[in-house]
């Protein structure tokens, strides 16, 4: 079990996108790493600005994190990457989340 960070996305945010980014790469043996941790891993990267080598410990190796960064990077004839497109997904699943919290609690009152 690792660390929280404020970077990471909800596992509920994360099964609306892991099909999107498990479609990157056909699967011919069993993966070492969890994609929940590579994407949050991707994301503390994005938003720190840090050197790849000095990612927090407890995220995968950041040579795993690069490579399915450059895998996941990459331009898609539509124009934006499966990145792209998975954090503009995950966003909006956020926005929602928020959304249903909020009517939950004007529900309750």
């Amino acid at each position: 079990m690792r660390k929280a960070y404020s970077t990471d996305i909800t596992r509920s945010q994360f099964q609306a996108i892991k099909p999107l980014l498990e479609s990157a790469k056909k699967v011919t043996a069993p993966r070492k790493y969890d994609l929940y941790d590579i994407f949050c891993a991707i994301a503390y990267v994005v938003k720190y600005d840090c050197p790849w080598n000095e990612i927090p410990h407890d995220f995968p190796k950041w040579q795993s994190v690069f490579y399915y960064f450059q895998q996941w990077s990459k331009p898609k004839r539509k124009g934006a990457s499966l990145l792209e497109q998975a954090q503009k997904k995950s966003r909006e699943v956020q926005q929602s989340e928020i959304r249903e919290a909020r009517k939950a609690k004007l529900g309750h009152n």
